[in-house]
Formats: C-alpha cells, structure tokens, sequence
C-alpha cells in the first residue's frame, strides 16, 4: 500500500495519476478526500490528530507527504513541526518508509541562482524557518538509523487546475484572463524557475519506487532557462490572446491586496525570492533517470491556458 496524506491539493493529486504507473493499491488521505483513480482507498482523517495520521499510515509501505496547510504563518508554526512529528512516529511504528514534499524556503538567499541540493540553510523567512525545523526533524531520524526516508524538493510551482495556491496564478494567470494588468512581485528583469505540478508529481511518485533514492533530497526535474517576470508575462498573455500588460507590486501593495485576497497578505517576507535571480538546478534527478521528459515552460502555459481559461 502506497499512502498520500494530503492528497486533495495540486500536488497530491497528480501524484496519485502517477502512482498508478507502479501499484493499484494507493490509500488517499485527507479530511475528505476524493478518489482519483477506481480503484483509490480512501480514508477521511483529521491529521494533526496523531492517532489518525497513524491509522492512516498503519499497512502503508510508503507515505507520501503532499500536505499543504493553509499559507499562514501562526497556522505553519504551530501545525508543522505536530504533524511530522506523528507522521515520523507513524512510519517508524509501522516500518514504512517516508516521501516528504517539500519546497526551497530554507535556503540561503544568497544561493537561489543554481539552487542544488547541497544549497546551505539559512532561512530569511518565518515560513522558511518552519520547513527548515520539518526537515531536520526528517533527516535526523534517517541520521539516527530509525527512518527511511527521502526529501523531494521543488521550486515554487504551476500547472493546470491550481486555483490559489500559486503566485504565478494570482498574479499573471488570473488577471490576464480578465483583461486585466499582470502584477509581477518586485521586478520583471530577474528569472524565475517554476516546476510544472504533473511533472512533479511523476518524479515524486519515481523517486518513492527506486530503492536506492532514499535518505538522500532530490530536486525534482524542472525545465532550465527560466524566464524572466517580463517573459513569463509576455508568453502567457500570447497563448491567451491578451494584452501583455504587467506592473511591479512592492511589499505594501501585497498587504492591500491582502484584504481581498488573504494568501497575499503572507506573501512579504517571500518577496527576496523575486528581487533575485532564482534558478532551480534539478541536474541530480536528470542524471539518475535521464529518460524523463521535463516539460518546457511554453507547453506548461499552454496546458494551463487550455484546461483552465479556454471557454
């Protein structure tokens, strides 16, 4: 059995397609999940109850962690560090081994310009702080030989059907599509990686089914040759047929539009991510699994435009 804790968000979702490629026996876990493939398990739970998340994980050989808690710092304080802490005694109860999904938060903003997995910690940030607990949480464990268990990491992320929980789409996607002027955070001139989610939800579901990638961390394959705020907006607003019009948003217009939109309000101390260049290096994963086919941002956008604004 091959379980995803969170398996209603982005992630979770095409990670649950993509397992289909190794097993039939998949447990999709969340407060009410939803099945994605016929023949899905499903098992409605509250996790930061510890006893659920070890009943959920209970007859599991790999669990997959694609939670996503709501983008709010008091709530990412104080449900992180309780919910890896359960899911940590759950998978060493039950001697399963752990995929946790994770992002780049924790790395030193000094380092985003070929972002790799030997990128030193030193979070900026709140938020990054908070993943940078979660991880060693993880990885101490391995260290201490009581875990299996491998860290699978991505850029910040975009794909078809995410509705709030991507910058890209609050900021270009959205606005575009209403005629509306494309608000880039900080400036247009610096690139900026982003991870297509079916992709990452392929390599995810890879990595958990190769022995030999865990209790290691993986970049998870993104395209190279990131574009700049200025091309992303440009080639979005092509494949939509809308005006190619964007401004810059600074830090205070984030807490104004944060009263209309909350997971804005919780987007300033991310902003050093764009006044940077920030360029995901995912080279490891190619070199191990040369055959996978990461998909170039043009076909991203035009999947997206496609599946969520074509009328």
């Amino acid at each position: 059995m091959q379980t995803i804790l969170g398996s209603g968000g982005a992630i979770g979702k095409e990670l649950a397609k993509a397992l289909t490629q190794f097993t039939t026996d998949i447990r999709l876990v969340s407060r009410n999940p939803k099945k994605i493939n016929e023949t899905d398990q499903l098992v409605s739970a509250d996790l930061m109850d510890p006893e659920n998340v070890k009943n959920a994980i209970k007859g599991s050989t790999i669990v997959y962690v694609t939670v996503g808690f709501p983008y709010n710092t008091k709530i990412w304080q104080e449900n992180w560090p309780k919910f890896i802490s359960s899911v940590i005694d759950g998978c060493i109860e039950h001697n399963a081994k752990l995929v946790f999904f994770d992002n780049i938060y924790m790395y030193d903003p000094a380092y985003l310009n070929g972002m790799t997995e030997e990128t030193p910690f030193k979070p900026v940030s709140k938020k990054g702080k908070v993943r940078e607990q979660i991880v060693k949480m993880i990885l101490d464990k391995v260290e201490e030989g009581k875990l299996t268990a491998l860290i699978a990491r991505s850029a910040d992320f975009y794909g078809p059907g995410i509705k709030n929980t991507s910058m890209l789409t609050e900021t270009v996607f959205n606005p575009l599509s209403k005629g509306k002027k494309a608000t880039w955070p900080i400036s247009l001139d610096h690139k900026h990686s982003y991870t297509y989610t079916p992709d990452a939800g392929k390599a995810t579901a890879i990595l958990g089914n190769t022995d030999d990638a865990f209790n290691q961390t993986w970049h998870l394959p993104t395209a190279s040759n990131p574009m700049n705020g200025r091309e992303w907006v440009a080639k979005i607003a092509q494949e939509m047929g809308a005006k190619n019009k964007a401004s810059t948003i600074n830090n205070f217009m984030f807490k104004v539009i944060g009263l209309f939109v909350p997971v804005m309000k919780e987007m300033p101390e991310m902003m050093y991510q764009y006044d940077r260049e920030y360029d995901f290096n995912s080279d490891k994963f190619m070199n191990r699994f040369p055959d996978f086919k990461v998909t170039p941002y043009e076909t991203g956008v035009k999947a997206i435009v496609a599946a969520d604004y074509k009328k």
